[in-house]
């Protein structure tokens, strides 16, 4: 699959740099690393991900060159922002895991031996249970992760056919077992809903095979048939069902059911978790605060700045061998711009949105959301209610100017 088209956008310095302004916020520092490589391209998936097979043996697209890219990032991002405590840090792909732990490991070291770790910090790995054994999580957690996400996506083998996932009979409740023995303080599970030919019962039975497993943290996402996919083409002729929009809403409504039964709580409309193990990474985003995006096709984000990495492993490598940043553009945003990315993400927050953020006009309609039984307001903030989240999109294009 190749990288889709360019975003546009303004061009980035060559060095990196970001307006004195920019820095000058100074919010709460999160590092997202991202790993490019797996085994196979699932069907649905239409990440910046490659596999050996797609890579080939191009110059720069091995794992040492990754590796070493990675370090070259890292001593950039330090040489701009300085060594700012980071609060989160977070390796996603792709497949972090198929690195060697001693890789994993040695890239958070890369980190820690160039910014200061808060105390607390939270040092996640996403990973693919079949990617991991019992000593591969003992050394990662040896090594400093404390937090581990398994793409679970679902227990039913019809519905794993159809996203092209590779799961052998309980290897995700192994890998679970493994990552508790091994000390992680944080176990996060991923489904995925709404599948082609998943009926109501088959997504009970993954809830339920899930929560059998007592994770910390579970994530449910409708799943988006994304163009140039697989899936999407395998729809396009016929083979499978259409997704539809109402049996994702019954499936949503079941699975908060379920989890709340089980006592996670949901704090993002795609998250739940128990109390004290929301993963702090994605409310840095959703929050707004500062993130660098190391790694091919990362995005980052710095006091109003966005910037987004060159996609292909070699051109990413490429231009770090060079000196120079790997960022393909940038974009400044607005005072506005700013404001209303606030109440896009503020608003899937269990927390809500601060009713301040809205202008009189805005706020003049929020009335019409808590008559209508989607929302609440109350201590100056506007809170979204189970119904309010199915319809959380509408809710915010009607309210927005």
């Amino acid at each position: 699959m190749s990288p889709s088209a360019p975003l546009p956008g303004d061009p980035a310095p060559s060095d990196g740099s970001l307006p004195t302004a920019a820095l000058a916020e100074n919010a709460p520092l999160s590092l997202y690393l991202h790993v490019p490589f797996c085994a196979t391209r699932c069907g649905y998936c239409d990440f910046n991900t490659y596999t050996a097979a797609e890579l080939g043996s191009a110059p720069g697209a091995s794992q040492q060159a990754y590796l070493d890219a990675v370090r070259a990032e890292l001593d950039l991002a330090v040489r701009v922002l300085g060594p700012r405590p980071v609060r989160t840090i977070f390796f996603g792909g792709g497949t972090p895991t198929l690195l060697p732990s001693a890789e994993l490991v040695g890239l958070l070291d890369a980190v820690r031996s160039r910014f200061p770790l808060a105390a607390d910090a939270e040092v996640t790995t996403e990973a693919n249970p079949e990617s991991v054994d019992a000593g591969y999580l003992a050394a990662l957690a040896e090594g400093g992760f404390n937090r581990i996400s398994l793409g679970m996506q679902s227990s039913v083998g019809h519905v794993l056919k159809v996203l092209d996932r590779r799961h052998t009979p309980g290897r995700v409740a192994q890998a679970v077992g493994w990552a508790r023995e091994a000390g992680f303080g944080s176990v996060s599970l991923d489904l995925i809903y709404g599948s082609p030919g998943e009926s109501a019962d088959d997504w009970r039975r993954s809830l339920r095979a899930a929560l059998e497993l007592q994770p910390d943290h579970l994530s449910a996402y409708s799943l988006i048939v994304e163009p140039g996919t697989r899936l999407a083409a395998r729809i396009k002729r016929g083979e499978l069902a259409g997704v539809d929009d109402d049996v994702h809403a019954d499936y949503y409504l079941i699975a908060d059911a379920e989890l709340a039964a089980a006592g996670l709580d949901w704090y993002e409309v795609s998250n739940w978790a128990r109390p004290g193990h929301e993963c702090r990474h994605n409310l840095a985003y959703w929050r707004g605060h500062d993130w660098w995006g190391i790694g091919p096709g990362a995005h980052s984000h710095v006091g109003g700045v966005r910037w987004w990495n060159l996609r292909h492993p070699t051109r990413y490598s490429a231009s770090l061998l060079d000196g120079e940043s790997p960022a393909e553009a940038r974009e400044e945003l607005s005072a506005e711009d700013r404001r209303i990315e606030r109440v896009l993400l503020e608003l899937r927050l269990a927390e809500g949105l601060e009713l301040a953020v809205l202008t009189p006009n805005e706020q003049a309609r929020v009335p019409e959301v808590v008559a209508a039984d989607l929302g609440r307001a109350e201590d100056g903030r506007l809170r979204l209610n189970l119904q309010g989240r199915l319809l959380a999109d509408g809710i915010i294009r009607d309210l927005l100017d």
